[in-house]
């Protein structure tokens, strides 16, 4: 993709935790800390009314259970009980076991129909930078890995208010999520291994900004900018990029909310069912073999996939 990245200080300003953010020296990125007295979190310095959200992220490593490190859109300080919000949440573990992680979709405050799913990655997480992104437009919503589009949902008429629509601001943050980030919170945040340090560069804020107290209330006004967004090459989940996005969901994807057939019997309007990715999950929307899920409640106020095995490492 082609990105024009920005300094963190041109776009984002600290959230909380301000003496656990640090930021880099050329001004491109950004460390948060972790430790025993707090987390530590930015927000860009405008909401935008769609746009394109992302940045090269590095986790912590070693022993990093019940540790969140979250990288989302959201509106829940100017809307608290109608906010919308698009989640990347990354969820540690134990010492020697692999980061996992979920997205999720809420729009105008429905917190009571999770939409999320959770995955493994194809790699180390910890061993270097890579870039994770959301696309968020008024027909559709990706979620991409590097360049691999993981997630996308589709808006729909019988989606309504469910699909976001209200300007969002940027946020990332790390806190302590012990009660539930890791086997439904049987494995705690452990600080003798503290600070634990998640980093981010090369951010990118695309789209029609607006100021924070303002309300769109004329479509004109992001007119162009959103007509700009959507031409995209990123816009548009192509049909080699929609094969890469089967084989991840295939290899990769161990939780759906869309194949909970407990919890939703009827699936939500936006949901694709492949019956070939189907079978794979019992009615629990878990994998009939491998994999782990455990529901957790809203916490409050806040390149190609590699088809050859043998370089997809252990999962």
């Amino acid at each position: 993709f082609d990105l024009a990245t920005i300094p963190f200080n041109d776009g984002y300003s600290p959230l909380f935790g301000d003496g656990n953010l640090v930021r880099s020296t050329d001004g491109n990125g950004v460390q948060l800390l972790l430790d025993r007295y707090t987390g530590a979190g930015f927000i860009s310095s405008n909401m935008y009314q769609h746009g394109f959200f992302s940045a090269n992220i590095k986790l912590p490593s070693n022993y990093t259970a019940g540790i969140c490190v979250a990288f989302y859109t959201s509106n829940g300080d100017v809307y608290e009980k109608t906010h919308d919000e698009l989640d990347f949440e990354f969820l540690g573990n134990i010492a020697g076991k692999p980061w996992r992680f979920q997205t999720n979709l809420y729009g105008n405050g429905s917190t009571h129909r999770g939409r999320e799913e959770r995955y493994r990655l194809w790699f180390d997480p910890t061993k270097g930078y890579h870039r994770y992104s959301i696309l968020w437009t008024a027909k559709n919503v990706i979620f991409y890995i590097d360049e691999v589009p993981i997630r996308e949902v589709l808006r729909s008429e019988e989606m309504g208010g469910e699909y976001p629509s209200k300007p969002m601001s940027l946020y990332s943050t790390i806190w302590d999520a012990s009660n539930w980030a890791t086997s439904g919170g049987k494995y705690k945040v452990n600080y003798k291994y503290a600070p634990f340090v998640a980093e981010f560069k090369d951010l990118v804020l695309k789209g029609c900004s607006l100021d924070p107290i303002q309300e769109v209330t004329d479509d004109d006004v992001c007119s162009d900018q959103n007509f700009d967004l959507e031409a995209q090459d990123y816009a548009a989940v192509t049909p080699l990029r929609r094969l890469s996005m089967r084989r991840f969901r295939q290899k990769f994807m161990y939780y759906s909310y869309c194949y909970d057939t407990i919890r939703y019997p009827i699936p939500p309007p936006e949901c694709d069912i492949i019956p070939g990715e189907q079978q794979r999950f019992k009615e629990t929307g878990r994998l009939k073999f491998g994999g782990s899920h455990r529901r957790r409640s809203r916490r409050g106020g806040r390149t190609t996939i590699p088809i050859d095995e043998t370089d997809q490492g252990d999962m």
